[in-house]
């Protein structure tokens, strides 16, 4: 069985290019109910599939009791802007306020490759932002100023490596 476990800043698969789905097989099924099972585990709301290891167009979110499945999606519009904290797994204890669309109509397919169109506002927008930027390797880091990102590289990495030497 593949090591699917949670991937953490500086993992260089949160970089990678995602590749797009096209076989919507059982396999293919039973990786998106892994996904599923895995983001409640790691208490998250959201969880895209280079956060566990694979380079898919492949995400999960979970709001108000809904998943919602976005498979290879794209944001087709977006409207007003909201600021709020966001956190993320792969970023353990950081939470930084972060600008995002307040609402979105993203463009995806479901599990058996047929094409939805989701409207999104408040919360649920900033999610589906956020694990479509995942897939784009684009990480939350990557919006905030040069001088915090670097704060927030320098105090992973040294978790990271004190993690490393309790092995």
């Amino acid at each position: 069985m593949k090591d699917h476990s949670l991937r953490v800043f500086p993992d260089p698969i949160l970089r990678k290019e995602t590749r797009t789905i096209a076989v919507f097989d059982k396999d293919f099924l039973l990786f998106v109910d892994e996904l599923k099972k895995l983001m409640i585990e790691y208490d998250g709301v959201g969880l895209a599939a280079p956060q566990i290891g694979e380079s898919l167009k492949v995400a999960v979110i979970l709001y108000e009791d809904t998943y919602y499945v976005l498979i290879n999606p794209t944001i087709v519009e977006k409207e007003d802007e909201q600021r709020d904290q966001e956190g993320c797994l792969s970023f353990p204890g950081v939470f930084e306020d972060i600008t995002r669309p307040y609402r979105v109509v993203v463009e995806a397919q479901d599990e058996t490759g047929a094409p939805r169109r989701i409207e999104a506002e408040g919360f649920l927008a900033r999610a589906m932002c956020h694990e479509i930027d995942h897939l784009n390797g684009k990480l939350m880091i990557d919006h905030l100023s040069p001088m915090k990102r670097e704060l927030i590289k320098k105090r992973l990495t040294k978790l990271k490596k004190e993690g490393n030497e309790d092995s």
